[in-house]
């Protein structure tokens, strides 16, 4: 197992660590004073299985150093190490394990290790489609967005890549989870990927801008709402509950 943590203070380092070998004396974590090391290590192979990492780092951010780990490495499990909750709401939105105030303790440490291993069992549901004369299968959580085109959808992916589908956006949409919404008559937006909802467009990660219907704006909007606070109120009575 290959473990990380990337906290300045080389105190706040050893700190964590004993507690990680509070839970398993055996467990040794490769340590980083800042987030360009971090990333750097990521991606190597094989990937870090969990890193805990600190949110208040002179000259860098935890959570912004989190999104671009989350590129790198995407199923490396992320536990976020601080003095206060102020950022836990962002925390949230990146899927992080957990949220520990320090000092970190053995019992922190073992509840984020038990929800990677509840995690890595659970099965993240895939979607199979025919592109030309390949089969694809991805996860449905890849999926940042299906455009019509024509008679074919264009599934854009968080890797970047965009493969065109010969199928009804009706008939695909059949085949999405409660995370996708669609926007308007040709567009299936996945709402994990959504930065920000308005009155006539939703801004994507990637910094587009998507029309919404007007005519069905107040229920669209209604929707992602619903969507937002569901997930962090869940993930809210996880942390607490694993606190």
């Amino acid at each position: 197992m290959r473990i990380a943590i990337c906290d300045d203070d080389p105190r706040e380092q050893e700190q964590i660590e004993s507690a990680l070998q509070g839970w398993d004396p055996t467990r040794n974590a490769e340590k980083f004073l800042n987030g360009a090391d971090l990333l750097d290590a990521a991606r190597k192979a094989p990937c870090f299985d969990i890193v805990f990492l600190d949110i208040y780092m002179p000259g860098e951010n935890g959570i912004d150093i989190a999104r671009r780990l989350r590129e790198v490495s995407p199923d490396t499990g992320i536990a976020f190490v601080t003095t206060s909750r102020e950022h836990a709401v962002d925390a949230f939105s990146l899927q992080a394990l957990h949220y520990l105030v320090k000092p970190v303790t053995t019992e922190g440490i073992v509840e984020a290790f038990r929800r990677l291993t509840e995690l890595r069992a659970e099965q993240r549901k895939r979607i199979s489609f025919t592109v030309g004369p390949d089969r694809y299968a991805v996860f449905l959580d890849q999926i940042c967005l299906l455009e019509n085109d024509n008679h074919a959808v264009n599934v854009s992916l968080s890797d970047g890549r965009c493969l065109k589908v010969w199928m009804s956006l009706g008939k695909l949409e059949q085949k999405l989870d409660g995370s996708f919404l669609r926007i308007n008559r040709g567009i299936v937006v996945n709402m994990d990927y959504i930065v920000q909802m308005g009155t006539d467009t939703c801004t994507l990660q990637d910094g587009s801008r998507l029309p919404i219907a007007v005519r069905q704006s107040a229920a669209i909007r209604a929707a992602y709402d619903n969507y937002v606070f569901d997930q962090l109120s869940r993930r809210k009575m996880y942390m607490e509950d694993g606190s």
